[in-house]
């Protein structure tokens, strides 16, 4: 091959190429774009969701500090009383034989 046919060949190929690379950086700018966007609305979300257990940690410690430690004791009454009203219920087998 002659050399005079390569000249013009890379001639052309040079702004191909040149384009093809500022190409290539938009979208890899596109995609860091898109990142940083996501990647800031899932902070958001997340900052979101620390806030609301915040709250409910300082709920929780308003309810402890102002009735005090009565808490189990209450939590041990409400055992107690579920455990009353299960036991006075129908038993399974009984309920079957009336129906039949």
């Amino acid at each position: 091959m002659n050399i005079g046919v390569l000249i013009p060949i890379v001639a052309l190929m040079i702004p191909i190429i040149a384009i093809w690379t500022k190409h290539q950086q938009k979208l890899a700018q596109m995609n860091i774009n898109s990142t940083a966007q996501a990647t800031a609305e899932k902070a958001a979300q997340y900052a979101s969701r620390v806030h609301d257990l915040e709250d409910r940690v300082r709920v929780l410690e308003r309810i402890v500090t102002d009735k005090g430690y009565d808490v189990a004791t209450q939590i041990e009454a409400l055992r107690d009383q579920r455990r009353v009203d299960q036991g006075s219920g129908v038993p399974l087998e009984t309920a079957r034989r009336e129906n039949v």
